[in-house]
């Protein structure tokens, strides 16, 4: 059969040999390097700087896009009430689900006690191997979240890499471009001009995905090895089944609720989960995030507001991750925590996984921040998950990720600025692509 049709679309769609889509070439470059990192671990961690350099590839092009987006998106919108509208709904969205995802990952950690059989002195704990960690958490505070948002000028947001910085000053400059009316109306339109050649070098810079993917899985097997998931293997474990229940049943409850099915989104978005997979970071996938949600038919000012601020303040896997982790650490070394202190760790982990958004190695900093106000949690525990937390953070990546792509239809849909057509096409193309 040479050609599938979508049920709506008289359009012919010719199908591509399979080793030509980008989802197999990353899929078999992440076997690949995962099989060199198990049987030739040194060679297998010799080739982080694939990994690392596909990675500031990406990172090179997230700030210009996001500048672009937003201030296209809003200077497009005629209506600027509509921009605060957005950002509320979104916002209470993100609230919600983070909060949600926290007392999940506490329950779970309660019912299962994944850390129960392991019997740890507290003073055998090695605080050493954390020292960097506990560094970063005591260094992040609101205040100084809420001071670095500002750049130190105008420029400097584009420059350094700190995406609320460049959302910030996007937004600045939306407004004002749909406040001066027609005079802004060449400059928005070299913009837009602008916007679809950095898409452009996006979908180059994609060629070199698998070769990031395999860098980076063949890097975390050859240094860290299968057998440190062994003695971990409850935690791990654990974690990776609450997070897919969460994604299938939460998520899925939301997909369903606004009109679509989460396995056809994540259909649609598999190249994607499967560079973040191979990279252990959703922002290696942020560009093609925001422009796949495009193509589903969200409006690109909700996508441009919604998916830069979902990777901060929209940790689904990150929030199940901290309050699981702490849990563990205490049932590990026999601590006993109050149903105060649960409740201290759910508002602390809260309010620090905003703190340290965009710090490298966020997750573990965030549980550091986390443990560091609760007395009794000893934060040398964290050693104890050190070995095995770059095989969480994959997990973490994935569900933060399919949690942002559905918020962002969720507030485009909430916004009456979902192309409900396109979305049921784009979603029904690539299942039927995916069942081939």
């Amino acid at each position: 059969m040479a050609s599938i049709s979508v049920s709506g679309d008289a359009t012919p769609v010719r199908r591509m040999p399979w080793y030509r889509h980008l989802y197999a070439q990353v899929l078999v470059a992440i076997v690949l390097g995962a099989l060199i990192g198990y049987f030739w671990p040194d060679t297998g961690a010799s080739l982080k700087p694939l990994g690392d350099g596909f990675i500031k590839l990406v990172k090179m092009v997230i700030a210009p896009i996001i500048f672009l987006t937003v201030v296209t998106g809003i200077a497009g919108m005629g209506e600027l009430r509509s921009v605060g509208r957005v950002a509320a709904k979104a916002f209470g969205y993100f609230l919600f689900f983070s909060t949600l995802a926290l007392i999940i990952g506490l329950i779970v950690g309660e019912v299962i006690q994944p850390g129960a059989s392991m019997h740890i002195d507290p003073a055998t704990l090695d605080s050493g191997a954390i020292a960097h960690y506990a560094t970063e958490a005591h260094n992040q505070s609101i205040t100084g979240f809420v001071l670095n948002i500002i750049p130190t000028t105008l420029l400097s947001g584009l420059t350094e890499g700190s995406i609320l910085q460049v959302l910030f000053v996007a937004i600045l400059f939306g407004i004002a471009l749909a406040l001066i009316g027609e005079q802004g109306r060449p400059v928005l339109t070299v913009l837009e001009s602008a916007t679809a050649a950095i898409f452009r070098l996006v979908h180059i810079l994609m060629k070199a995905a698998p070769i990031g993917a395999f860098g980076a899985i063949a890097f975390t097997i050859g240094k860290y090895g299968i057998g440190s998931l062994v003695g971990l293997a409850a935690l791990v474990g654990t974690f990776y089944l609450t997070a897919l229940l969460f994604v299938i049943l939460v998520l899925g409850t939301v997909a369903r609720l606004a009109g679509f099915s989460i396995f056809s989104l994540l259909a649609y978005l598999k190249a994607e989960l499967l560079l973040v997979l191979g990279t252990s970071s959703s922002e290696a996938a942020l560009p093609a995030l925001m422009e796949k949600m495009e193509e589903a038919g969200c409006s690109r000012s909700v996508v441009g507001l919604v998916v830069p601020t979902g990777y901060s303040f929209n940790l689904d896997g990150t929030n199940i991750y901290m309050t699981l982790a702490s849990l563990f650490i205490a049932q590990a070394t026999g601590i006993h925590l109050s149903l105060g202190e649960e409740l201290l760790l759910l508002a602390v982990a809260m309010l620090s996984s905003k703190g340290a958004a965009g710090v490298t190695g966020a997750g573990f900093i965030t549980l550091a921040a986390t443990l560091s106000v609760v007395p009794s949690l000893p934060v040398a525990g964290m050693a104890l998950i050190l070995g095995v937390d770059r095989f969480m953070s994959e997990c973490r990546s994935l569900t933060n990720f399919v949690g942002n792509a559905v918020a962002c239809v969720v507030v485009a849909r909430w916004e009456n600025a979902l192309d409900r057509d396109r979305l049921r096409l784009a979603l029904a193309r690539k299942t039927a692509s995916a069942n081939e």
